[in-house]
Order: C-alpha cells, then structure tokens, then sequence
C-alpha cells in the first residue's frame, strides 16, 4: 500500500494542544506522510504550543489580524489553503473541533472532494448560539467529514441521531490528555515569573486558575459573563484569606477591556499574559480549583485532581458534569461567588469533585485515530485495487 498523505490543519492554541500528540503519532507510523498546515488563527499563543511538542509547520498561512471576525478568519483560511490543497493533494484532512479554522478548512477540502477527518466530532449544545460561533463550526464540519473521531459513547450517538454511518464513528477518547506524558512533571519549575515566585508548597494558601474569553460572554454580558466573574472574583479574594487567583488573560483586546480596569491591582490576583502549555497544565495540578469557561479545561483538570465551575450556561461536554468532575455555575456574579464558596467551605464536596473519575480517556486517543486512518484506506484502496 502506498503511503498515506495525512494534513493535518489547525490555527488555534486550544487545537495545537490537542493535534501536536497526533501529529507525532502520525509522524511515528511507516504508512503515513504527515504534513502540517497552520492557518494561524492565533500567533504567539500557537507557537509556544508547537515548540513544546517539537512540531514544525510544512505550511503556514499567518492569517492573525486585529480584532478579526469570524468572517474574515473564514474568508482567509478558504483563499489561503486552496493553493496548498492543490499543491499537495492529500489523501485526508484533518480538522479538529469547534474553530473557524477547522469549518473553513473543512469546506476548502470539501471544494475540491477530499476526505475530512474530524477529531473530537460530536459534541453539542444543539443552542447554534451558544457556544458562538462554535456550535455551528462543529455541526457543520460534523456534515462534511466523512471519518468523526468521537471521544465518548455520547459523542458517538449525537451523531448516530444526525445520521452519521455508524461505521464513519470512532470513539477514541480526547487527545488532550494524550498530552500529559509530554507536560507534566512532579518537580517542574515554572517559567512564567509570577508563578516562578509563588511557594506552591505552602500548605496554608489555596491556588484557584481562572480563564475566560468565550466571545458569547464578552459581549452583550454586562450582568454576567466575563465582567461578573471577575467581580465574584473581588468578593471571593476579600472572604477568603488563604487564597490566590491566577488568571492567564487571553491576548484578545476585547477580553483584556473587560479583565484589567477591574481586576488590576487586586490583592492576590494574578494577571499574566497567557501560559505556554506546560506551565499551564502545571498549574493546574496544583490548583484547589478551576474556574473557567474553556472547553479543554473540562477535560483536562480533572485528570489533573482540579475540580472545575464552568462559567456557561450549558456544556457540550455533559460528561465530565455526570462524572462529578465539573459543575455549570452559570454566567452571574451572585452564582460564581456561591458555587466558589461552597468549594472553598466544604471540604467534602471539594474531594468528591477532585477524585472522581475523568471521562475523557485513558491518554491513547492519538494512536487510536491513526488505526482507523490506516484500516479505513487499506479498505478503500484494497477495493479500488489501488496499491
């Protein structure tokens, strides 16, 4: 059989954490040519991640623009990757989740009839709203691939009741807790300055990580969202003694207008420039608490013993809320403070939430997806007579 041309496409922080253990699995396996393209969605945040994992880009379309909307991260991807699709003829695409990058890409493959490969296919809030704009990203996609690499059961049958062949359907576990064996470490030491400076080993402090950048609650949000976690946050830091928040604030200008004016200068707030990956999962292991409204965050603390409050509404991950591991808290401030405290109170609740068992895999998702790549084209081209 000849080799397999896998590209592999992505442009966002989130995607590079959960696509670099899959690229060097790909790498890994005599039946497939892997190649990289990046549409740089985002920059700096994107190439910490590839450095980390020690994974270079054969493309990269650099599309980053100030303030970009969807729309014209959409029109750059499908103008930019055309050319390279064309050049290279891949035998797949590989997308992943819920990005512009990934539907853009997914419908520049589809123009030109090649096969998409969707990781982390099937999740949704069925709220095409909510998250915005990824409900649609990934239900779209969803209708374009023809391989959905579903990380649960769930998964699989969300997509079993839109129609989706059962035997298109891989459930193969999320790839972000692939990334663990490259990341985290008993005895590391931290990069970042301000967490170089804090002595995690001090029993009688309490560390709580926080983010939050989903563009539904930075706009329109005034009562909740973005702007009244940080609020809570206020109230929580002047209640508690024995605890410390640390917020890696996404580069975004629209996140960092509502963090700053009202977190900057708070007694034990920490603001920092966002993490590079292995900082982060770093400082999640060593968190009492994770507050955020992150979809990767839901997967990966709780491996990590960090129970998560999830700023939203409503989650496209219900399994890790069935498994104890997460809990929704909602967008208010009056929720956030509440749900914060009856953390910070309850001991009990606090272990029941750290110990329960994480949803998302056992860490060999990465080598799951590339047996069904492998196995599905030895099919097609067996029966195509193509060797």
């Amino acid at each position: 059989m000849k080799k397999i041309r896998v590209m592999s496409v992505f442009g966002t922080r989130p995607e590079a954490v959960k696509m670099c253990p899959l690229v060097l699995e790909l790498k890994r396996r005599p039946e497939i040519e892997s190649i990289v393209a990046l549409t740089g969605q985002h920059r700096t945040m994107l190439d910490s991640v590839m450095k980390t994992f020690g994974v270079d880009a054969d493309y990269n379309l650099d599309i980053m623009r100030p303030r970009q909307t969807p729309t014209m991260i959409a029109a750059d991807v499908l103008n930019g990757l055309d050319p390279i699709l064309r050049e290279t003829s891949p035998d797949i695409v590989l997308v992943h989740g819920d990005t512009t990058t990934s539907f853009a890409s997914a419908l520049a493959a589809f123009h030109l009839k090649i096969p998409v490969g969707h990781v982390e296919a099937g999740l949704r809030t069925y709220d095409k709203y909510s998250p915005f704009p990824e409900e649609m990203n990934r239900t779209l996609t969803g209708r374009i691939a023809t391989l959905h690499f579903a990380p649960t059961e769930r998964n699989r049958r969300n997509l079993l009741a839109e129609g989706v062949s059962d035997s298109s359907i891989y459930v193969t576990g999320n790839t972000v807790i692939d990334t663990f064996r490259y990341t985290v470490k008993e005895d590391y030491k931290f990069e970042d300055p301000s967490l170089r400076a804090l002595d995690f080993s001090d029993k009688k402090m309490r560390y709580i990580t926080l983010t939050a950048h989903r563009r539904e609650n930075q706009e329109g949000n005034s009562d909740g969202g973005i702007a009244a976690l940080c609020r809570a946050v206020k109230r929580l830091v002047e209640k508690y003694d024995d605890i410390t928040f640390i917020y890696p604030v996404h580069l975004s200008p629209a996140v960092r207008d509502i963090v700053f004016p009202i977190l900057s200068g708070v007694d034990r707030v920490i603001l920092t420039d966002p993490l590079n990956l292995t900082d982060m999962h770093n400082l999640i292991a060593k968190s009492y608490i994770v507050i955020t409204d992150s979809g990767g965050l839901q997967e990966e603390a709780p491996s990590l013993g960090a129970p998560v409050l999830v700023v939203r509404r409503e989650t496209e991950r219900p399994e890790a809320v069935e498994a104890g591991t997460v809990k929704i808290v909602g967008i208010s401030e009056d929720d956030i403070f509440a749900e914060a405290s009856l953390l910070l109170d309850d001991v009990n609740e606090h272990t029941r939430m750290a110990r329960s068992i994480n949803p998302y895999g056992d860490g060999h998702a990465s080598e799951r997806i590339a047996d069904a790549i492998i196995s599905y084209f030895k099919e097609v081209w067996e029966n195509s007579n193509e060797k």
